[in-house]
């Protein structure tokens, strides 16, 4: 696996592969098998894998939440090389960023003023000023996210339309663990109680995906509501019945795309997940 700090490195090393179909998988390290699930899909459907890793900072709006990100590079490496990743980009912010450059602001119809975009004011800005820019350096046929982020799927989809780039969007399914939480890098801050605790998320999920037909939607928010209430570790910050192509609210359920939206807080630690049906 060949290893980049600078993107001017791999550019130049990118471009001697013009004719091979390259699949891009961004990061912010600490990987999970969620993250390797990723890469395993992008090795099969293309010939040349980038991964990069890096811990984009204009997506952060609160520094203690930057500042706890877990690192652990070294293990992320040994990971990369086991499953055959081809070229891993870790560039330091300066590489990325000029010391005085702003967030670009972008027009992304909405997407980002629900849910993550509400909670976190800024957010996808540095999403999308981040993902073009390793769209421009890396310039793949293909990039792959994880269904988990659903939004975020939705904003680069958006993004990529806006800017005409010609790069398929690849959403994976979600890789859990066997209580049914989300593989997420934030489960590292996790307690082995809380780690448990924490799949009280997927499983109201599923539980109104399979109470759709007997309850309405207002019943079924409130019901979450009520199970959340009473654990004393846990803050529900929003659960939001969507259409999974927008994210527009629904009042009614749909014959399909529909997506339940959950974050909350366990121990201090912000966890999302979603059920798309």
């Amino acid at each position: 696996m060949q290893i980049f700090k600078t993107k001017s490195d791999l550019s130049s090393s990118l471009s001697s592969l013009a004719d091979s179909l390259i699949g891009f998988v961004p990061t912010m390290g600490a990987l999970h098998n969620g993250h390797l699930e990723l890469l395993r899909q992008a090795k099969k459907q293309c010939s040349v894998v980038v991964c990069s890793i890096f811990v984009n900072p204009t997506q952060f709006s609160n520094k203690e939440d930057i500042n706890s990100y877990p690192n652990t590079l070294s293990d992320d490496i040994t990971k990369l090389e086991k499953i055959n990743c081809d070229v891993l980009y870790v560039p330091d912010v300066s590489d990325l960023y000029t010391i005085d450059e702003k967030t670009k602001h972008f027009n992304l119809n909405g997407l980002d003023n629900v849910m993550e975009g509400k909670f976190r004011k800024g957010h996808f800005d540095g999403v999308a000023t981040i993902i073009e820019k390793f769209f421009n350096i890396i310039k793949p046929h293909k990039a792959y996210f994880g269904q988990k982020d659903l939004q975020q799927i939705l904003v680069v989809k958006s993004l990529t339309k806006q800017l005409n780039l010609p790069i398929e969007i690849v959403s994976v399914p979600t890789i859990r663990k066997e209580n049914g939480l989300a593989m997420s890098s934030r489960n590292k801050l996790l307690s082995p109680k809380h780690l448990e605790t924490a799949s009280m998320l997927y499983k109201s999920l599923e539980f109104c995906k399979a109470n759709k037909g007997k309850f309405s939607i207002t019943n079924l928010k409130n019901c979450i509501k009520i199970q959340f209430s009473e654990q004393l570790e846990v803050d529900l910050e929003y659960l939001e019945f969507v259409d999974a192509n927008n994210l527009q609210n629904i009042s009614f359920f749909q014959e399909n795309n529909n997506a339940i939206c959950i974050a909350a807080y366990l121990g201090g630690v912000r966890l999302i997940d979603n059920i798309i049906f």
